[in-house]
């Protein structure tokens, strides 16, 4: 996985100087004490940093737009420990440009009965500075998450973790470059939209490039470094010939070699982390590249087909969010393909021609050599494998005209029934949420696409604030969606995201 950068977190802590010397020294103290506890929790997958108490305007714009600057910091996370006027907030809050977090926590767990008088209530008063703060917050229409709950309860690290993955793909988000291999799919509608606009929604820069450039990186690999990597293939998958001549096989393994390397050279010079492909133009490439695509997927590039950016930025942006999660069961691209429609084993069999990331897989992974209809070049090699069981999210961002959306399917992903030996490509199979008939319903209803960007290791909250942290509409498909209800609040955001 190409890696993330060191992120840290702010822990900045608001009070005012009315109760005086003593106080604010515990104040600092609480909130250093917190920021030990959830560094030591392992819960979080960053570190927080602890910052002076917040008690001035002067303070707090300094220290906003001294987070603005620092590389490191992905987020501020902010506490009113006592009551902290919220007129002191505007400055700053106007100033700052990262990922916003709002703990509405105190420092201790129970109301203490027997000993609790005013200058306990004067200091840990959370209950009635957040609320000042939250107010002034909302007031200016600035995006940020509310987390509510005692600091040292699980659930509650468990959604500051999950909301610090979110920051990180903000963050990165203005760091996406998406290199296009020649041009979309021919007359195909959902791979188009407005680049400017990504751009500026999303911070990405998504460029054209002939592909015969590309291929003469491809052409310009040695010949040792091809095999080098052909026979690491070798000793890592199962080799199906399924009839073929050995020697004939793995000179179509070595065009993958050569493919994966030579993308991956241009792709680190020209510094792109997302890739796009297209069958209907392949130039001087011997094969549509297939296991090249996939391996390069499985270290952290973004990848959309036929042309489709929106999907490869998207892909690549989950790939980063999920950066170093314990566990990981994987994402990737993947493209609705056909209905299993028998009653009781409704589902989706999600596939594409070639490039499906084996960071999903479950099992023994193959390589397979099989002709292919698209492209009009040699048969090219391909990773084949099945997918794991779970629950995930399929999210399609689409570009309405008028302003994006993204679309968000929770699925479960199942096992197929049978055996599918005459299909020689990677496979996962899902139900959408809440039903088939109505998860496909919905999602057509929403506009999605037939390719996703697909994750196990996400949840529709996480997405949802990314959504909102970008300023675009989402809507959610889960188990509790109505068709009845999905069309209104379609009808809503159209009022609302002109």
């Amino acid at each position: 996985m190409k890696a993330v950068k060191n992120y840290k977190f702010w822990f900045c802590t608001g009070s005012q100087d009315l109760y005086g010397d003593e106080c604010l020294k515990k104040v600092a103290k609480h909130s250093q004490i917190i920021v030990e506890e959830l560094n030591k929790s392992r819960v979080l997958p960053f570190e927080v940093v602890w910052k002076p108490t917040l008690i001035t305007n002067e303070l707090i714009r300094k220290t906003f737009n001294e987070a603005n600057t620092d590389e490191e910091c992905a987020g501020v996370i902010t506490w009113m420990h006592t009551f902290s006027p919220a007129k002191s907030w505007i400055l700053g809050l106007q100033e700052y440009r990262k990922p916003l977090l709002h703990l509405h926590t105190q420092f201790n767990e129970e109301i203490p009965y027997d000993t609790i008088d005013m200058d306990f209530m004067n200091e840990n008063q959370a209950a009635h500075g957040d609320r000042e703060y939250g107010h002034i917050v909302s007031r200016m229409g600035i995006e940020r998450k509310v987390v509510m709950g005692h600091w040292s309860d699980r659930k509650v690290q468990e959604r500051i973790a999950s909301w610090m993955r979110t920051a990180i793909g903000v963050i990165e988000s203005s760091h996406v470059r998406v290199m296009r291999v020649a041009d979309n799919m021919r007359n195909v509608a959902v791979t188009e939209g407005d680049k400017v606009e990504a751009q500026l929604k999303f911070g990405w820069e998504v460029d054209t490039y002939p592909v015969n450039e590309i291929a003469e990186a491809v052409g310009a690999v040695s010949e040792s470094d091809t095999n080098a990597l052909v026979d690491e293939y070798y000793d890592k998958y199962e080799i199906l010939l399924e009839g073929r001549d050995p020697a004939e096989f793995r000179r179509h393994v070595a065009v993958q070699a050569q493919i994966e390397i030579g993308f991956e050279r241009f792709l680190e010079e020209k510094n792109y982390q997302a890739i796009v492909t297209h069958f209907g133009d392949l130039g001087a490439l011997k094969q549509l590249p297939g296991l090249a695509i996939q391996r390069l997927e499985e270290k952290g590039y973004g990848f959309g087909a036929e042309g489709d950016w929106k999907v490869a930025a998207m892909v690549r942006i989950m790939k980063l969010m999920t950066s170093g999660m314990k566990d990981a069961k994987g994402t990737s691209m993947l493209e609705d393909y056909t209905y299993n429609l028998v009653k009781g084993k409704e589902g989706i069999l999600q596939a594409h021609m070639l490039e499906i990331c084996p960071s999903i897989a479950e099992g023994p992974i193959s390589i397979k050599c099989q002709p292919l209809s698209m492209g009009d070049r040699e048969d090219p090699a391909r990773l084949v494998f099945t997918s794991k069981e779970g629950p995930g999210i399929a999210t399609s961002l689409i570009d309405l005209g008028t302003r994006f959306r993204l679309i968000i399917n929770e699925v479960d992903c199942k096992k197929v029934e049978k055996p599918m030996p005459k299909l020689p490509v990677a496979t996962n199979f899902w139900e959408p949420k809440p039903n088939l008939y109505t998860g496909a319903e919905a999602w057509i209803l929403a506009g999605g696409a037939h390719h996703t960007a697909f994750s196990y290791d996400l949840t529709s909250e996480q997405m949802v604030d990314w959504a909102d942290a970008m300023g675009i509409e989402s809507v959610v498909i889960d188990a509790d969606t109505t068709i009845r209800n999905f069309k209104n609040e379609l009808r809503w955001n159209a009022a609302v995201y002109r």
